[in-house]
């Protein structure tokens, strides 16, 4: 397989059954650099129905196995898999840059959050899979357990592709499932190295599949099919609502994590130049490419100037460029369609009045000229009711909001159909409590940046950024699973 981009280009394949096999459907694509479209890093299958359907089979098949092992030697066969996952960080961060364009501090980042996750749902799926509960009756047993569904789905990102496979496979393997992964067409090869680390751990045949190709296919395929029990996507809200509308015909489970309009509230009696930098990085790290960015700030007016200049010069500092040279602060964008969507979205906060303070374009120059460059960009006069004050960018933009108070900044937060992530910054106590139970978000901080998050907390959204049980956490294998309640009375 060629998942560390060897110079002789072959076509890879697609994993299921446990053996890489081309696809049926015959047909290829290219994935290239973003940061030097004339760089292809790989070339995938353009995979069919019949593709999707023997991953199904063999996942059915590989089932009743896997599902009889003790929970305990299933774990054994995932901690091989994160003992390799430990030595090869370096090379699947690789991958990682190469196909998206974020840089090798930030890919090895994504691999070392995987690894804290991995840890995590592998401990908690050791121990979470039932409790007993003192019954009213003398001489009951009273107890639930919970058991997995069978063959379920994993349709993963771009932004994050190898951390996500990990936050929702681990568990759904965990208890007992066998899974189809679905990677996103700009970073298979990023979830190609994710399933050879259960290969080469010697996971049996069939339990982890593997299916490279478009959405409106693959995707679909796994959404309307009977024998999928469980979707897990993470995505945009308009393909995770069709995703949910399909898959309620068979009543599959969903697991939808999607947009953000993220919020991070500047109060005056905040510490302005932690805030500034904190602002920053989840503004722009990864390109401003991932759902937890910040990027809307509302800071109340007497503080606004300070607040911006201590962020323009912040921004000022990083440097755009490819995501393999140790001086780069911010990568390009992960190819030619997020390139012009972002552009878009400038051109429309331009249009409606709002003024940039620096960014705003395209990075053209020396080599640069290739790839897919934005640069830092912030805009500031920007009312709530605006585009770029409503709608996921979903790139390097962020926009300043000017308010009068407290009041008025938590009403322009919860003011968008987005409830993923919010921040606060300030030193008083009351206001922190009230924003901590009046903003519309499944998860908040304070002095903190939007994009915070740990392994041992569940991670989703709420409004139009999420539906079903948010994924990761104590709640990761919850969705996998159904629960059975016995009563056992141990005389007639």
């Amino acid at each position: 397989m060629n998942i560390f981009l060897e110079t002789n280009m072959k076509p890879n394949k697609n994993f299921i059954d446990g053996k890489w096999v081309a696809s049926l459907e015959k047909e290829t694509y290219q994935q290239k650099n973003p940061a030097n479209l004339e760089q292809v890093t790989g070339i995938w299958p353009k995979s069919g129905l019949a593709d999707v359907e023997n991953a199904i089979d063999a996942a059915q098949k590989a089932y009743q196995n896997w599902s009889a092992l003790t929970v305990h030697k299933r774990a054994e066969y995932l901690k091989k898999a994160l003992s390799l996952m430990m030595e090869r960080v370096p090379r699947i961060a690789e991958v990682l840059t190469a196909e998206n364009g974020k840089t090798l501090g930030e890919s090895r980042l994504e691999i070392r959050a995987a690894i804290k996750e991995m840890e995590f749902q592998i401990s908690e799926g050791l121990y979470s899979l039932g409790e007993v509960m003192p019954s009213v009756q003398d001489g009951v047993l009273a107890y639930s357990t919970r058991r997995p569904l069978g063959v379920v789905a994993v349709i993963a990102p771009w932004n994050f592709p190898f951390n996500v496979p990990v936050r929702k496979c681990i568990p759904a393997l965990m208890a007992g499932n066998t899974c189809i992964l679905k990677p996103a067409q700009l970073t298979p090869g990023s979830g190609a190295a994710f399933v050879k680390l259960f290969e080469d751990a010697g996971l049996p045949a069939g339990v982890l599949n593997f299916v490279s190709g478009s959405g409106s296919v693959v995707g679909n395929a796994l959404v309307k099919s009977p024998a999928v029990k469980a979707i897990s996507f993470t995505g945009s809200t308009e393909v995770g609502t069709g995703i949910h509308q399909v898959a309620s015909a068979n009543l599959t489970r969903t697991q939808l994590e999607m947009g953000g309009k993220n919020a991070m509230v500047i109060l005056k009696d905040a510490d302005l130049e932690m805030a500034a930098h904190e602002a920053t990085r989840a503004a722009f790290v990864c390109s401003g490419q991932w759902c937890t960015a910040t990027s809307r700030i509302i800071v109340e007016k007497p503080v606004l100037d300070d607040f911006l200049g201590l962020l323009i010069e912040n921004v000022k500092q990083l440097v755009v460029g490819n995501g393999t040279s140790r001086d780069t602060g911010m990568g390009p964008v992960c190819g030619e369609a997020q390139l012009k969507n972002i552009l878009l979205g400038i051109e429309k906060g331009k249009s409606e009045g709002a003024e940039i303070v620096i960014g705003g374009g395209q990075l053209k120059e020396g080599g640069l000229a290739k790839g897919c460059f934005i640069e830092p960009t912030i805009f500031t006069g920007v009312t709530p009711d605006m585009y770029i004050a409503q709608e996921e960018i979903f790139g390097p933009v962020l926009s300043v909001i000017a308010v009068d108070d407290f009041e008025q900044a938590l009403d322009v937060a919860n003011n968008v159909r987005f409830g993923l992530s919010s921040s606060i910054f300030t030193n008083d106590l009351e206001k922190t409590h009230l924003f901590i139970d009046s903003t519309d978000v499944g998860l908040t901080h304070v002095n903190m940046s939007t994009a915070y998050k740990e392994p041992q907390l569940s991670f989703g959204g709420i409004k139009q950024s999420g539906s079903g049980i948010p994924e990761a956490g104590r709640t990761g294998i919850e969705f996998f699973t159904d629960h059975k309640v016995v009563y056992l009375k141990s005389k007639p």
